[in-house]
């Protein structure tokens, strides 16, 4: 498997495993000249930008791999998405979903708008 199917097969246990948590997955790959956020979906009243970052065994957790420039690039992508879509009635959350050895761990707030 290469490095974009892995990428595209992590995206696909993180939707399954936020739809059993009840999230609503509005938009996956969403993509501007800045970034690109792997899934956006609604948890109650929060509009949640979600990355997802797999690893097979490795010293490091996966989510230890983001870098402030993918989270900067991050955050300006939902910055753009919730400005086409006009949304402006939900709250804004990042969370950061982080496979590794087929065990998903969720990190709800893993940054804020306010880090840019």
């Amino acid at each position: 498997m290469n490095s974009k199917e892995k990428g595209n097969f992590g995206e696909f246990l993180a939707q399954k495993y936020l739809e059993k948590k009840g999230y609503k997955i509005i938009d996956k790959n969403f993509s501007t000249r800045f970034g690109e956020v792997d899934l956006i979906a609604i948890d109650g009243n929060y509009i949640v930008f979600i990355e997802v970052r797999m690893r097979s065994r490795s010293a490091y957790e996966p989510e230890e791999s983001i870098s402030i420039h993918k989270v900067k690039k991050i955050i300006k992508t939902a910055q753009i998405f919730l400005y086409k879509k006009k949304i402006n009635s939900l709250n804004v959350r990042f969370d950061v979903i982080s496979i590794m050895d087929n065990k998903i761990k969720h990190i709800q707030n893993a940054f804020d708008m306010d880090f840019l």
